[in-house]
């Protein structure tokens, strides 16, 4: 096999990376089949100046810049900041395999509690119940480790639901102290000693790995129950309903709290006395309350501005959020670090480890005596064996602080917000869902900006034919039974004036 250094390693990157263009269309120009010999294995080695070629001429020119463009705005993809990008080149060649507590011999997982710290006063939640001990910091009851994305942060708030509401139910019916854990005896087990015929799954418009999560903890797609009001737009929680589903006889509830529709990038709820409201009917009746943030979470960053004004609606969505059980955030959105990287965080700091240990395996146990309150993340997440997702994350937060942050979440606000006017003042489209005027529209834009065309035949192919002009991308989707076309504004690098003008005239030119 071929002797290489890093430095050799360098090179070849360099190489290919000054392929990329400094302008460039967002997808392939032509994305040809595969050609069948890619599936076959080599019978010996090839140089490494081979396999960059075959890279370079292959492989890179057929992937798109969705992550690299500033102009893209289908998917919530965001970018990468250079700092983040550092910290990503750097896992890969430390390879550290972040899964059980070994202070004495890494630091890995005092950097990953450190930096799901940092998370927690980047979105103003309280330390002393959502922070975690360890590095010195004492006294906190909260927990949290780094997934694959929303998904799986999501998958982990349901299965810790599950374990609480079933383990309260079965302490209800045999006794105080006898209650269940569903980590350990199963869900049907749990389900017949509680006489509980059926685990609902309360949210409204969630997002569709909410069903997967369902599908995967054993609840079922089928579990999921709306509790929307009928009125306005659909998303937000009618408290009456929410009631009703609670108290049904012989069933128990998790609710999800969208913060951060989809489509709309809307929230669930409507400022920190209606979370109370619903805080008080799951305290009551014993349901979890998980919060999906995938992106929205990131509004709270907003909460401590001296200027609140312009983001008064924004800041309603999301404040109260410190009330729920659980959160789900993701990296590789709004916070700009590379695929995959997502978030878990739960005030209910035992609540992971009843679902998540390794119970049977002895030498995975080596870290948990070490003399502080870390806990391993192989023990509280659904991986065992993980990559140091942290240390992006902590690159990128040491470097850009708060502050910066904000910084870029205002940039993008802005640049939605200045498509939502162009928008509602030309009168070939119309600005989704519908609002009493541009005032209501502006202020309850985030970063997403959803539309159609008042033109039906363009509308039908509104997505694609903007897409087709390789300047910018967008998504198609559909709202209230309606064909409609989203753009999302997450890439750090927005600029509001430079990339307002640029979808406005794509704007224009496809609607002539």
């Amino acid at each position: 096999m071929e002797s290489v250094t890093f430095h050799d390693l360098l090179a070849h990157l360099s190489s290919l990376l000054t392929n990329i263009p400094a302008s460039c269309t967002i997808l392939p120009s032509s994305n040809p089949p595969l050609s069948p010999s890619s599936s076959i294995l080599p019978s010996r080695p090839i140089p490494l100046s081979s396999l960059t070629t075959y890279f370079s001429t292959h492989i890179l020119p057929h992937l798109n810049l969705a992550s690299l463009s500033h102009n893209y705005y289908g998917f919530v993809t965001g970018g990468v900041t250079p700092a983040a990008r550092l910290g990503d080149w750097l896992v890969s060649v430390w390879d550290q395999n972040v899964q059980v507590h070994l202070p004495a011999e890494t630091i890995a997982t005092n950097i990953e509690v450190a930096a799901l710290n940092q998370l927690v006063e980047l979105f103003n939640l309280p330390r002393d119940e959502w922070g975690i001990s360890g590095n010195g910091v004492e006294g906190c009851r909260g927990s949290g480790t780094f997934t694959t994305g929303a998904t799986a942060s999501n998958v982990l708030g349901l299965a810790l639901g599950r374990e609480w509401v079933l383990q309260r139910a079965t302490e209800k019916k045999l006794g105080v102290g006898k209650g269940m854990s569903c980590g350990e005896h199963g869900v049907y087990e749990c389900m017949l000693a509680a006489g509980v015929r059926k685990v609902k799954v309360l949210s409204t418009l969630p997002h569709s790995s909410i069903g997967k999560a369902a599908s995967l903890v054993g609840f079922g797609r089928g579990s999921i129950v709306s509790v929307a009001k009928v009125e306005g737009d659909g998303l937000a929680i009618d408290l009456e309903k929410l009631q009703r589903e609670v108290v049904e006889e012989g069933t128990v509830s998790v609710l999800v709290v969208s913060a951060g529709e989809v489509n709309t990038g809307r929230f669930a709820t409507e400022g920190i006395e209606m979370l109370k409201s619903v805080r008080a009917i799951c305290n009551k009746y014993g349901v979890w309350m998980h919060a999906d943030g995938a992106f929205g979470l990131f509004g709270r960053a907003l909460m401590d501005l001296e200027e609140q004004g312009v983001y008064k609606e924004i800041v309603k969505g999301v404040e109260g959020l410190e009330l729920a059980d659980s959160i789900t955030g993701d990296g590789h959105k709004l916070l700009q670090v590379p695929y995959d990287c997502g978030f878990f965080l739960s005030r209910q700091k035992d609540m992971a480890a009843k679902v998540c240990a390794n119970s049977n395996a002895t030498y995975l146990t080596a870290g948990t005596s070490c003399g502080d309150d870390i806990q391993s993340p192989l023990n509280i997440g659904l991986e065992n064996s993980r990559r140091f997702r942290a240390l992006p994350v902590h690159a990128t937060l040491c470097a850009y602080g708060k502050g910066g942050y904000v910084d870029m979440l205002e940039r993008q606000i802005a640049l939605a917000r200045r498509v939502v006017r162009w928008l509602w003042n030309d009168d070939r489209y119309e600005v989704l869902p519908n609002e009493a005027g541009l005032g209501a529209a502006v202020a309850k834009t985030f970063i997403v900006v959803l539309f159609r065309a008042k033109d039906e035949v363009l509308n039908s192919a509104l997505a694609k034919t903007i897409n087709a002009t390789g300047r910018i991308y967008v998504t198609g989707t559909i709202w209230q039974e309606q064909i409609a076309v989203r753009i999302a504004v997450s890439n750090w690098q927005a600029d509001v004036e430079r990339d307002g003008k640029l979808i406005e005239e794509i704007l224009d030119q496809v609607s002539k």
